[in-house]
Formats: C-alpha cells, sequence, structure tokens
C-alpha cells in the first residue's frame, strides 16, 4: 500500500535522538516516554507493523498528541510525524472498536462541526442543556460547557459571491471561509474581505466550496476528509481555470496546514496534479498581506501579546510574518515565554482530551497576559475561542487588527479599550 510505504521512510528516518522530546507538550506535562513525540513514533511502528487490533494504551497514547508539530521543528532527520500521525489515526479508525460515548462523541463532531448550519443549531441546543451539564456523561458535558452563551447571527458574507477590488483589481483571490468560524465568530472574514478588497483584491466565496477536511481528517475518518477536500480543489480550479486565481486566501491556520497538504493527501489520486496545484496556491492570510503595500490610516500604540498558533508556525512554518505586520501596524508586540508551546486547543482535542487541554490553556494564558497586554492577537479560530474561555483580556484574530489600521472598523472586543483614532 502507498500509505505503508510512504510512512516506512519516515520510520526509518527516525534516529530515536530524542531531539524532539523536549519540545512535546504532553510529555512536559505527564512525564511518560509514550506520551513524547519519541514514544509515539515507537507505538506507530508497532501499529502499522501489526495486523491486529492496536491495544488500548496505544490508542491513548496516540490519542493524547495534540498535533502540534513541535517536534518536527527540531527533528534532525525531518521526520515528517504529520503525516505518521495521519497514517496512525486512520488505522486506529479501522481496527479499533472504541467505547460507545467516545464514538457517538467522535461521531457529533465529525457529522457537526463541518457543517455551519448544522453547528449553528447545536450550539443553540447545548445551551439550553447547560444548566444540566453536570449530569452528562463526559465528554458530551464538555462540549456543553464549551458552547459560548452568545453566537453572532450568520454573515452574508460568507454566502457564494464575488467582493470587486475598490480601485484597481491587482489579485483575484478565493477565500476559504471555514466551518465553525461562520458560526462562532463571523468577524474575521468581514475583516479580510474588507481588508483585501481595500488593497486590490477581488475576493471570491465559490459556490460549492466547504470544509477543508481538517476535522475528519485528524480523527482518521479519512474516507471523509478526502470528499471534502476533492470539492474544493474541483470547485477551486474551475475558479482557476475560469477567470483565474492568484492565491486561496485562508484565515484559519488550522485549515491551511491541511490545505497546502492537500498535494500529498492526494499524491496517488487522478486529482493529484490539482490538488498540487490548489496547496502551492494556498496561503495563509499574513503571507498574503506580506506581499502588499499596507495603507495604514490608524497608529494604535497598543500592546499586543502574540499567540503563535501550532498550525502556522510548526504546520505552515510560518513563524515571524504575522508578528513584522502587527509591528508595522503600530502595535507594540509581547513575546510570550515558551511561544512554542500548545495552547491545548488543538482542533477537537480541547473537547476530547479536556484535562490535558486546560493544564496547557492555564500556563499559556498566564504567559500571554503577562506585560498587562491590552489583547491578545492570534491566527486561528480555535485558539481564540479556547483562550477566550479563560482570558482576562480579548482575544481577537491578526486579520481584524490590521483591518483596522488600515481603515476598517474597530475590533468590537476592543471597543472600550482604546478609539479608532489610536
Amino acid at each position: 500500500m502507498p500509505a505503508i510505504a510512504s510512512s516506512d521512510v519516515e520510520l526509518r528516518a527516525c534516529l530515536q535522538c530524542d531531539y524532539c522530546t523536549p519540545n512535546c507538550p504532553t510529555f512536559q506535562l505527564l512525564g511518560d516516554e509514550y506520551d513524547s513525540s519519541r514514544g509515539r513514533v515507537y507505538l506507530i511502528k508497532e501499529l502499522l507493523e501489526s495486523e491486529g487490533r492496536p491495544d488500548r494504551k496505544t490508542v491513548e497514547y496516540l490519542d493524547r498528541c495534540l498535533s502540534c508539530l513541535a517536534c518536527m521543528s527540531t527533528c534532525p532527520s525531518s521526520v515528517h510525524y504529520q503525516h505518521l500521525l495521519d497514517h496512525a489515526r486512520e488505522a486506529i479508525e479501522q481496527r479499533h472498536r472504541r467505547k460507545p460515548l467516545d464514538r457517538l462523541s467522535r461521531w457529533m463532531l465529525a457529522k457537526l462541526l463541518p457543517h455551519p448550519k448544522r453547528f449553528r443549531f447545536a450550539m443553540h441546543a447545548a445551551r439550553m442543556l447547560k444548566p444540566a451539564a453536570s449530569s452528562l456523561p463526559d465528554p458530551i458535558r464538555g462540549m456543553v460547557e464549551y458552547t459560548p452563551d452568545s453566537l453572532p447571527p450568520p454573515s452574508p458574507n460568507d454566502l457564494p459571491q464575488v467582493f470587486p477590488a475598490q480601485g484597481e483589481r491587482r489579485r483575484r483571490v478565493v477565500l476559504l471561509t471555514g466551518c465553525a468560524q461562520q458560526a462562532l465568530n463571523t468577524d474575521i472574514n468581514d475583516a479580510t474581505i474588507r481588508i483585501l478588497s481595500r488593497h486590490g483584491c477581488e475576493v471570491v466565496v465559490p459556490a460549492g466550496a466547504g470544509c477543508c477536511g481538517a476535522v475528519t481528517h485528524h480523527m482518521g475518518k479519512t474516507k471523509e476528509s478526502l470528499a471534502a477536500a476533492a470539492r474544493n480543489i474541483r470547485v477551486w480550479m474551475k475558479e482557476m481555470d475560469g477567470e483565474g486565481l492568484d492565491a486561496i486566501a485562508i484565515n484559519t491556520s488550522g485549515c491551511g496546514t491541511v490545505v497546502k497538504d492537500y498535494g500529498y493527501m492526494f499524491r496517488n489520486d487522478p486529482l493529484a496534479r490539482q490538488a498540487s496545484k490548489i496547496s502551492a496556491m494556498a496561503k495563509d492570510i499574513t503571507e498574503l498581506l506580506a506581499e502588499m503595500d499596507l495603507d495604514y490610516r490608524v497608529k494604535p500604540g497598543l500592546r499586543i501579546s502574540y499567540h503563535a498558533t501550532c498550525s502556522l508556525q510548526f504546520g505552515q512554518r510560518i513563524r515571524f510574518t504575522p508578528r513584522k505586520l502587527l509591528k508595522a501596524a503600530g502595535f507594540i508586540v509581547l513575546e510570550p515565554r515558551d511561544s512554542h508551546t500548545c495552547c491545548g486547543a488543538a482542533g477537537t482535542y480541547n473537547l476530547l482530551q479536556p484535562e490535558i487541554s486546560s493544564r496547557l490553556k492555564a500556563s499559556k494564558l498566564k504567559e500571554l497576559e503577562a506585560g498587562s497586554p491590552a489583547a491578545i492577537a492570534a491566527g486561528n479560530i480555535g485558539c481564540i475561542m479556547h483562550l477566550t474561555s479563560a482570558s482576562r483580556i480579548p482575544v481577537v484574530h491578526t486579520v481584524e487588527l490590521l483591518d483596522w489600521v488600515t481603515g476598517g472598523p474597530i475590533p468590537k472586543s476592543l471597543n472600550g479599550i482604546c478609539s479608532e483614532t489610536g
């Protein structure tokens, strides 16, 4: 099988040298060798070489991996741990029988999160269950408790349409509007459309595009994730072959990591060539804005603590671009200690592994709130919602801040903290 051959290359490349272990958040918390990236590589090797059902401990250790990919940043052999873990999770999904509640939780997440309308409806229902949350079984209880107290109304900007460039059209870009983001925070896409349009981009939200496939992909539900990705590839290729595209703009770093991996995911598929084209076209919103001559109109002078999301700094290897943009815009950017450590959101991890996730969140917020910043900036909706649930200060998307200082409205969460005139 092609997947086995690919994983075999990565497993053979691993030297078991332990360079990755100090970067592993779960090892730092739990102190168990099998809760480290090196230990998990060993477990993955045993899992893939075996044809039987994986044992319960192997599944638990692999389930506790955050997929933060910090281990990849220090690996001297450039082992692609992301691909190894994806393959292992697919094997677990196919060969392991989970407990009924675990199966139900994962089924619910796979059927709700990638679909904004379903997800919005589910959150309204969950809010009604909040008073009785303590009597619900784990992890259903955690899902209900995590539901925000209020939801924004749907944004018309998330519907299929074309937003013309203001002035001369310099670029034509597709915007990936995301899934949960459409229900949890509509301001992010609105800000993205405004700043791109103001700087000469025609922004296309094409009909038929949807979830990038990340949610199901990271749960080992490969068939579902590839189906979602294939839909996007076909829709975006139609735009590329039609009026042309200069980029696929992505403002959720977790999605960006997966879209940029489409070329690998479809390497043995008839869509391989198109998938590679799409991967090459995908850009995080900060990558795209860094290519432009931004028109700064507000001098904010605010102290901002920047949270480097794992999927951006490790998954996409974008470390300094967001910081440079914020500094150029006039923000005083604070660098938290241990900025490489995961906040514990990690897609659905905060729902499926709430105890570890909460400990990581508390540790991360302690560092981010040091220095008394006015706000925390981040580039991923999952991290934003996770940190917001316990933060004393506003957590905003980087693009909301950049939209504000280039002529857009002040982020709602900053109202009362500062004025539009800085």
